[in-house]
């Protein structure tokens, strides 16, 4: 029986969502909507790079960001972008709908947790790829974030071969340093493991990726730049072209 990835979702929305109500007593005392604000940006980027694998098959892609955030700290919100629907599964846009809250553990760090649920929508799919996952996060300041991430259905796959779902795992590491006034030097490095279901392909694996770069920033607007580099195994292990050694720039302006 098929199940819906609305279905396959609904256990861990409800949960978040209880999560962020008893993780604040700030959350507690000024309720859900209280203080909410409202934001978002608007992305365009020369190819649209994600755990060192481009989903947009090195094109361009035009991406957008829409969430309210109440004043203990609860964020909800929706993200999308083009894709290349000559990539698995054959889908033309993908949507992001997250939800999370962020704690204050000083002045200069917090954590945050958040549950994000990624679908993909239109072309000519005829097999979902739709996932979720669960992350957690260290920050200092605007400057650096450790994060780890569970994804409890990814999809496997085997040099464009889809094989099944297991679970996978990420780690990733970003960084951003004041270089002159609005200059940043930037950098990340991350890890992506997918857990093995049985011998030969089914193996456990994992592809370490990177990027580093400059950024200009000024006021709503930034732009970027990297050079980023991936591990061999992503050629097999997913669906999009590799990111290795690519050089990707983007602009973005934020509301």
């Amino acid at each position: 029986m098929h199940v819906s990835t609305l279905s396959r979702a609904a256990w861990l929305l409800p949960w978040l969502l209880s999560c962020c109500l008893l993780g604040s007593h700030r959350a507690h005392a000024e309720g859900l909507t209280s203080g909410l604000t409202f934001g978002g940006n608007l992305v365009l980027t020369s190819d649209y790079i994600y755990r060192g694998v481009s989903a947009s098959n090195h094109d361009p892609a035009l991406q957008a960001d829409l969430h309210l955030t109440n004043a203990g700290g609860t964020f909800l919100g929706v993200w999308g972008s083009n894709r290349s629907s000559q990539l698995d599964p054959y889908a033309n846009y993908e949507i992001e709908a997250y939800l999370g809250h962020r704690f204050d553990l000083s002045n200069d760090w917090s954590t945050t947790l958040s549950g994000r649920a990624h679908y993909l929508v239109g072309g000519t799919q005829e097999i979902s790829d739709d996932y979720q996952e669960i992350s957690a996060a260290l920050t200092w300041l605007d400057v650096w974030t450790f994060s780890v991430t569970g994804i409890p259905n990814a999809v496997r796959y085997w040099r464009y071969e889809r094989l099944s779902r297991a679970p996978a795992f990420v780690i990733e590491t970003t960084a951003q340093w004041l270089l002159y006034r609005e200059f940043f030097l930037t950098g990340g490095v991350g890890y992506y493991h997918v857990t093995g279901t049985g011998p030969g392909i089914e193996r456990a694996y994992g592809y370490p990726y990177g990027n580093i770069g400059i950024a200009w920033e000024h006021r709503s607007w930034r732009i970027d730049a990297g050079y980023y580099l991936t591990g061999d195994k992503a050629r097999v292990l997913m669906p999009y072209p590799s990111a290795d050694e690519r050089v990707a720039g983007s602009i973005a302006w934020r509301f």
